[in-house]
């Protein structure tokens, strides 16, 4: 695998809540120099980014329900919107974790599939937290995801614990099948570890060390 191909499956990610819009502008300017397709911003600083990256046809996606995914259905899809009128188009919503666990899953499926519709086609993956899952609520989560008309299942944000591991990302492929995306999320910091997870399965990798990834060095970054 080249490292093109693996630049172009990367979502270059600057979450921190302590960033300011110069690390963003710094960030955005990081992402033409080495060609990545598309980043992922808070929702405060989506317009900030299309404003730099849309002449280089950078796509700019925003988190949804981040970083807890405890918010109600109708504040998600506000968010979504408001989003999208800013310019973001790749949505990537927290599950609602409670109500998993609390198996309460017509709300699950139910909240996924709300912000499906708000995102008009766009781009729509969710992301399940697999370090606090257990097998069996992420085989769960796979199909609630799929019922619902997602796009993805993302394995986690990285601020919750854990992150992507190749064993999760073969669970998660081998439920949704060959032809839904899995997106691999958290402590993905090097190239071997890219290299590794894709194997197992994912077509789109979200990190903040991507740079480092391509460049055969280390991240520190744990999302």
């Amino acid at each position: 695998m080249t490292n093109q191909q693996i630049i172009d499956m990367i979502d270059y990610t600057l979450l921190t809540p302590t960033a300011t819009k110069d690390d963003i502008t710094l960030f955005c300017n990081e992402t033409i120099e080495h060609g990545f397709n598309t980043v992922f911003v808070n929702p405060y600083y989506v317009k900030h980014a299309v404003e730099l990256l849309s002449p280089h046809n950078i796509k700019v996606g925003v988190p949804i329900g981040f970083s807890l995914g405890g918010a109600t259905t109708h504040t998600k899809v506000t968010e979504t919107k408001e989003a999208i009128q800013n310019g973001a188009t790749e949505i990537d919503m927290l599950i609602n974790l409670g109500a998993l666990k609390s198996k309460e899953f017509d709300v699950v499926r139910d909240d996924i599939a709300a912000v499906v519709r708000a995102s008009e086609g766009l781009t729509t993956k969710v992301i399940i937290e697999t370090a606090l899952l257990t097998n069996e609520e992420k085989i769960t989560a796979c199909k609630l995801i799929m019922d619902a008309g997602a796009d993805f299942v993302k394995t986690a944000t990285g601020f919750n614990g854990g992150g992507a591991t190749v064993e999760d990302v073969q669970l998660l492929r081998s439920v949704v099948g060959n032809d839904f995306g899995v997106k691999a999320a958290g402590g993905v910091r090097t190239y071997e570890d890219a290299i590794n997870i894709i194997k197992a399965g994912a077509n789109r990798i979200g990190t903040s060390g991507a740079i480092a990834i391509i460049s055969g060095q280390t991240s520190t970054a744990s999302y």
